[in-house]
């Protein structure tokens, strides 16, 4: 994928939907549990060395699988390569069922899908599209004959 490293760099630096300070390992065997602070900005889960300000590195949080893999730990594996997986340890079975949830929510598909539910649902009791104020609601992206069964 291609990315601007200074565009990605400043959405790291927003606002995040959740942080903490994880315990993190690679995909690579026999890679080790690393202290990590961890933040998720719109569909990215960055990752931080607990002493620098610039992240380590990114997952771009689309097509991925979150997985509970132990009480207070989950997995993140990517579709088009299931094997590779990056392992989190939380501190809490409460803290790790956050974060997977979170993880979940964040993709664009699962936005798109609940713009897409929400949309019916309000048209459905004032008999508007909500969409059509902003001249969008013809745009295919926002069908629900686009969504894959």
């Amino acid at each position: 994928m291609r990315y601007n490293e200074k565009e990605l760099q400043a959405l790291s630096r927003q606002p995040a939907e959740l942080a903490a300070e994880l315990g993190m390992r690679g995909p690579k065997k026999g890679s080790v549990v690393k202290r990590r602070l961890v933040k998720l900005v719109v569909n990215f889960l960055f990752y931080f060395r607990t002493d620098e300000a610039e992240p380590v590195g990114a997952l771009l949080l689309e097509h991925c699988r979150v997985t509970q893999e132990e009480p207070s730990g989950f997995s993140i594996s990517f579709i088009e390569d299931p094997e590779r997986k990056y392992h989190f340890e939380c501190y809490s079975e409460e803290q790790c069922l956050e974060w997977m949830g979170a993880l979940r929510r964040a993709s664009y598909e699962f936005m798109r899908r609940s713009l897409i539910f929400y949309r019916n649902e309000i048209q459905k009791m004032t008999g508007k599209d909500p969409l059509e104020q902003f001249g969008i609601s013809e745009e295919a992206r926002f069908q629900l004959s686009g969504l894959k069964a």
